[in-house]
């Protein structure tokens, strides 16, 4: 079959599919040129401050990159520059995780429930003891940094970065200028480091776990490896450009379940209503979205709304999924 045509569901003699294929192509392009023109004009939000790194960030930068499990692509715009990949980072972890320890660990240490407070909430961690948490909130993706297993820092480190780089299907490292900014202010989650330890989610060294979770953050991405990230999980958890098996499928369900109830903080239900998409977003202007099956998308617009979330980037993700049916809810009537 043609690339594209699983894309879209389609089966056909060669000569047909060729035809069909180039289809296929010509409308995710069009789809996602057309997302891109329409939007990047648009001068509403504003990047990430508390942060200083973030708030230096040209907020003009704008790229859209999409990736389908046949390894076709389509991208626009700023899809090179590169810039930190900040909670993204929390669905690989996560992944990393539930390869080396099985789903029922984060189900039962870390929680998959959203918490209904904010991302970096202390009363949510006071309120449960430590549980009912989510790996997308804060004190849930330092409790999944530390049950990386590993004989060391360096050791565990590795093998997050590692995990990143798969799914990137290229070498990742960090940001630097990133990582001091955010080890210079990250006071808040050290607090939530210690009272999640002292509730015992993870077992380590709490100082240990949160910078390695602040190194995590600092991930330098670029939209196109978003795109291809996500593409990894739309195919499955196969990389869809190297083809390597990054892990196993049976772990995709439910990291993208939790993509879609508390992938972009405070709005992921207003996000999921309107698009049924698995998503998750970055302080950084970073964001996934994945229609399983079909495609992954990974945009890059610093200014974010009040919620935390590109603004620029929904836009553009709403709109590419509608011209593309990607919303895995939406049923026609056979």
């Amino acid at each position: 079959m043609a690339k594209g045509l699983a894309f879209l569901g389609l089966a056909a003699s060669a000569p047909a599919a060729m035809a069909q294929g180039a289809a296929a192509s010509g409308a995710v392009d069009a789809a996602v040129r057309a997302a891109h023109a329409k939007y990047r004009g648009l001068n509403e939000g504003k990047n990430a401050d508390y942060i200083p790194a973030l708030a230096k960030v040209p907020s003009t930068y704008f790229g859209i990159a999409l990736t389908t499990p046949q390894g076709q692509t389509a991208s626009v715009g700023d899809i090179e520059p590169k810039f930190s990949i900040q909670s993204i980072s929390k669905v690989f972890t996560m992944a990393l995780v539930m390869q080396q320890s099985g789903d029922k660990l984060i189900e039962d240490s870390v929680g998959v429930d959203a918490t209904g407070q904010v991302f970096n909430s202390i009363n949510a961690v006071e309120q449960y003891r430590g549980k009912e948490m989510n790996p997308f909130v804060n004190p849930g993706a330092i409790a999944t940094v530390g049950n990386v297993t590993g004989a060391s820092a360096d050791e565990v480190w590795s093998k997050i970065l590692g995990i990143h780089s798969d799914f990137a299907g290229r070498q990742l490292d960090i940001d630097q200028e990133v990582y001091k900014s955010e080890s210079d202010t990250n006071q808040r989650n050290r607090a939530i480091s210690m009272l999640m330890s002292a509730y015992e989610r993870f077992k380590g060294d709490p100082a240990q776990a949160v910078d390695l979770y602040t190194r995590a953050c600092s991930i330098a991405v670029s939209a196109k490896d978003l795109g291809v990230m996500a593409a990894t999980l739309a195919n499955g958890g196969k990389n869809p450009i190297t083809r390597k098996q990054v892990i196993e499928n049976r772990h995709v369900a439910g990291i993208l379940a939790v993509m879609a109830t508390a992938g972009m903080y405070d709005d992921s239900g207003k996000w999921l209503f309107h698009t049924g998409l698995p998503a998750k977003s970055g302080v950084g202007g970073g964001l996934i979205a994945v229609s399983p099956g079909k495609f992954g998308i990974g945009t890059f617009s610093p200014p974010l709304d009040a919620a935390g979330n590109s603004v620029r980037g929904q836009r553009a993700i709403t709109d590419i999924s509608n011209a593309l049916d990607g919303n895995p809810y939406s049923v026609r009537p056979v």
